[in-house]
Formats: structure tokens, C-alpha cells, sequence
């Protein structure tokens, strides 16, 4: 079963095509789930998918695409049952 995680990527995260880059990096790895802007300037993602999936998507949200800065990703369990990745409208 796949394992499902919330993350909260602060910084220099929007206006940068991170959302974006985030969903490509997610369908190469098969990763499931959705990515958003949220009004506080921070990225919100649910990301589903196995161990190592995982742990290479996390490593890549750590850094973002070239234009990011990312100060810290709050991982947390996340919830849900996913069958693609999509960007989503912001909150």
C-alpha cells in the first residue's frame, strides 16, 4: 500500500513555477496526490506513493525547480487515495 504525506514548502516557492515543476517531477516518479499556492506564500502538496517515491520527491521539494528558494518542508501523515497528480487551484 502506497504511503500518503503532507508537505508545506516555505521560502521563495510561488511565482517560480513550482507547482509545475512539482507535478512533472511527481508523474516521472509515480507519484499520486495534488500540489496548491496557499494565501500565506507557502506551497501545500499531498503526495502518495511508495517509500522510495517518496524519498526522492521529498529530496526534490527540499530543493524545487531553478528559480526557488526553499527555507524548510514541514512533512507531515497526509490522507487520501489518489490516482494522478494535478495542480490545484489556490487556497
Amino acid at each position: 500500500m502506497a504511503n500518503v504525506s503532507r508537505l508545506i514548502i516555505r521560502g521563495r516557492v510561488q511565482g517560480v513555477y513550482f507547482r509545475e515543476s512539482m507535478a512533472l517531477k511527481a508523474r516521472d516518479l509515480n507519484i499520486k496526490g495534488w500540489v496548491r499556492n496557499r494565501r500565506d506564500g507557502t506551497v501545500e502538496a499531498m503526495v502518495q506513493g511508495t517509500g522510495e517515491a517518496l524519498g526522492e520527491m521529498l529530496a526534490w521539494a527540499r530543493i524545487g525547480p531553478d528559480r526557488a528558494v526553499v527555507d524548510s518542508v514541514q512533512l507531515d501523515e497526509g490522507s487520501g487515495n489518489y490516482s494522478r497528480f494535478e495542480v490545484r487551484p489556490s487556497v
